[in-house]
């Protein structure tokens, strides 16, 4: 009998057991995420993505996130379009509200769900010259002359290049007896000196440093910097103009498919990566401007203070920025026109 018992004892904690190291196994996970992303942001989650699966294998899952970049604004749209995007990591918050509006795929609210209006970094919108800044190009106003070639991409298309349409249209309405007419008739003239208009901010900056057109690249003050780091040389000269725009690109859960999908615990533990200190380090090296102070400071010397207009002081809002400067019909369509 005390034999019997003792065998069914084994069986007992063999059983509890192996119960254990099915349940530990049952907590593990292999999840894969899709990040939609917008162009300049390649290198950027390049790092995040390996950073953040290392922390998810330390606590047993294994994480995989895919990238997808283009123009915010077609990013946006492929995901309205059926996309299967887990996060949006886009470049302004219109293109945001188009998928919650237009695609029914996220709340109404994504903007109050992270700090900082859903937003773990800014950027701005800076000026990229050639070697000796032939055309003595300084500030906006010099972007209106005759004989400068302005490259920015399509805002219909591009988040970069609306903020940089912003940034150019704020900038005229502030000049001593500015206004919205002069600041339309300033903008317009500068859209004259676009000699092509790309897709997104990654396109621009191959136009302008691949293929040699243009004078001026008004660029993400990330592209800017990292087309210095791989030209290696002296062959371009970042320009802070006298005040540009404060662009804080958002970040957001893809609600109904991370639903479907199941990835939502794992999407969330993403965006919230976003704003612990290691990510805001990397987002740092990559010349985005983290928003954790103690960062912010350590790499004071990168990101020169600069005069920064902000969509809701200068526009009154995206909803209403949008719907005045981008959409069918707008102050953009008015005064833009191809091939002119």
């Amino acid at each position: 009998m005390k034999r019997i018992l003792s065998l069914l004892a084994a069986v007992g904690m063999l059983a509890a057991t192996t119960a254990g190291f099915s349940a530990n196994a049952a907590l593990a996970a292999d999840v894969q995420l899709l990040n939609v992303s917008y162009d300049p942001t390649r290198g950027l989650y390049q790092e995040i993505n390996k950073a953040f699966a290392a922390q998810q294998k330390s606590k047993g899952d294994n994480v995989t996130i895919s990238n997808s970049h283009g123009g915010s604004g077609s990013q946006a749209r492929s995901v309205i379009d059926g996309l299967q995007a887990d996060v949006v990591t886009l470049a302004l918050a219109a293109d945001l509200d188009a998928i919650s509006k237009n695609g029914k795929l996220l709340r109404a609210d994504w903007q109050k769900r992270l700090p900082q209006n859903s937003s773990p970094y800014t950027s701005t919108i800076i000026f990229l010259v050639r070697k000796g800044n032939p055309k003595q190009v300084r500030d906006w106003n010099d972007l209106v002359k005759p004989d400068v070639q302005v490259i920015t991409p399509n805002p219909k298309t591009s988040g970069g290049a609306r903020w940089a349409y912003l940034a150019a249209w704020d900038y005229a309405a502030k000049q001593p007896s500015g206004n919205g007419d002069k600041a339309k008739t300033f903008v317009a003239n500068l859209y004259k000196n676009v000699p092509v208009l790309d897709s997104g901010a990654r396109g621009s900056t191959v136009t302008f440093t691949k293929r040699g057109i243009g004078d001026v690249l008004l660029s993400w003050e990330n592209e800017a910097h990292l087309v210095l780091k791989e030209a290696g040389g002296d062959q371009y000269k970042i320009l802070y103009p006298s005040r540009s725009i404060l662009a804080e690109p958002p970040v957001a859960i893809v609600d109904k498919n991370v639903d479907r999908k199941k990835t939502r615990a794992t999407a969330e533990a993403y965006l919230h990566f976003l704003y612990t200190p290691q990510a805001q380090e990397i987002e740092a090296r990559n010349y985005y401007r983290p928003r954790n102070p103690q960062i912010l400071a350590k790499y004071r010397k990168q990101f020169p203070d600069i005069a920064l207009s902000t969509i809701n002081g200068a526009f009154g809002g995206w909803a209403k920025a949008q719907a005045v400067h981008f959409g069918d019909g707008g102050v953009f369509d008015q005064i833009y026109q191809p091939g002119r």
